[in-house]
């Protein structure tokens, strides 16, 4: 499991029980060969403790969330920011920032309220492969369900 300072890391929040935020952050473990990204899950005892020391709703999981660097982005320019952090072709897509924030968020929070029609959603958080596992906060998967 990941361990280090969560101020010195790119940590991603995700959805534990969301399709969507699993298949996203499988994504992100294949193409992150740098290994910049860790993950916890927001209903996880990680997930709650960096949410509080952000200053945000520990109940609301309708972003993902990102902590870099002890900032900390949500929505689309949370997503934005780790396609940049991807490197590659994917950096291209951090010129969506261009566009004003009301817009790429409303089109993000759209998404977001449908995930779980849209994709699926299952009763307990998922249970990542050993590749995916050692890229989560040492509580980062403890869920308070």
């Amino acid at each position: 499991m990941a361990k280090g300072s969560d101020a010195q890391q790119s940590i991603l929040l995700i959805d534990g029980v969301c399709h969507l935020c699993q298949n996203i952050t499988r994504y992100v473990v294949e193409h992150d060969h740098k290994r910049k990204f860790s993950f916890a899950a927001l209903q996880s005892l990680a997930g709650s403790r960096l949410l509080r020391q952000g200053g945000l709703s520990e109940k609301d999981w309708d972003s993902f969330v990102l902590v870099e660097n002890g900032r900390y982005y949500t929505s689309s320019g949370a997503a934005l920011r780790v396609m940049r952090g991807l490197g590659g072709w994917r950096r291209i897509a951090y010129a969506f920032i261009l566009i004003p924030r009301p817009i790429r968020d409303g089109a993000y929070r759209l998404v977001a309220r449908n995930r779980y029609r849209w994709f699926g959603k299952s009763d307990v958080c998922l249970m990542p492969t050993k590749e995916v596992m050692s890229r989560f906060l040492e509580d980062g998967l403890n869920t308070q369900l």
